[in-house]
């Protein structure tokens, strides 16, 4: 059984990885505020239970047990915010943290019937695909809405990141999931877009929240 503390670093480092399916020491570091020493350590010791490939000075490599427990981690999570949203009435906004602490309970039955009682979503409440019993994720092929042009017509389909101020800020524009957004013009200085969706005025989104707003035709 691993700790709450290993079941943070496989998930960490199964959301950096890069195509080349590794990560640095020093972006797990930063991305768990944990000084690199100690993230050595973690990883060596992820190492020797065969979670992680470790060498020394070198990037770090999930193993297939690694990749499998760390999607297992990421079930929980996001099952746990699907249940607060669909059968609690959270808003998509404040189960992050619960979810957090709900993603280290060992007890796959319980999560199994959670998953029933949902009716086995294949997404969480913000569009994240839910990895199934086995680890197993469907990656869904989205577009940033900063990728689109003048013109398009798209449907906003998940959010790059589930940041509880850029979810009330969505909110704030009475933006959410399965919105159609018409792109009425593009600023080329920055990048940022005035968009169309709803009944509401046409809205001016900063590039930033443009690269976070992912999309499809």
């Amino acid at each position: 059984m691993l700790s709450w503390t290993e079941e943070n670093y496989l998930k960490a480092l199964y959301q950096l990885v890069g195509d080349d399916g590794k990560a640095s020491v020093n972006d797990i570091s930063k991305q768990l505020g944990i000084k690199m020493p100690t993230v050595n350590s973690m990883m060596k010791r992820l190492g020797e239970k065969g979670l992680v490939h470790y060498e020394r000075y070198q990037p770090i490599q999930l193993t297939d047990a690694g990749r499998r427990d760390a999607a297992l981690v990421i079930r929980k999570h996001r099952l746990t915010e699907m249940f607060l949203v669909e059968k609690m009435g959270f808003g998509w906004d404040q189960v992050h943290d619960i979810a957090e602490q709900m993603e280290h309970i060992q007890s796959p039955a319980f999560f199994e019937k959670m998953d029933v009682l949902l009716g086995f979503p294949k997404f969480d409440p913000h569009g994240s695909p839910i990895p199934d019993k086995h680890g197993k994720v469907k990656v869904s092929r989205y577009k940033r809405l900063s990728e689109c042009k003048s013109g398009e017509k798209v449907r906003l389909m998940a959010v790059g990141i589930s940041d509880d101020d850029f979810l009330r800020f969505l909110n704030s524009r009475e933006m959410g999931l399965g919105e159609l957004i018409e792109i009425i013009s593009i600023e080329p200085f920055d990048g940022s877009m005035v968009v169309s969706y709803g009944n509401r005025n046409p809205e001016m989104f900063s590039r930033m929240v443009c690269e976070n707003l992912l999309v499809e035709a």
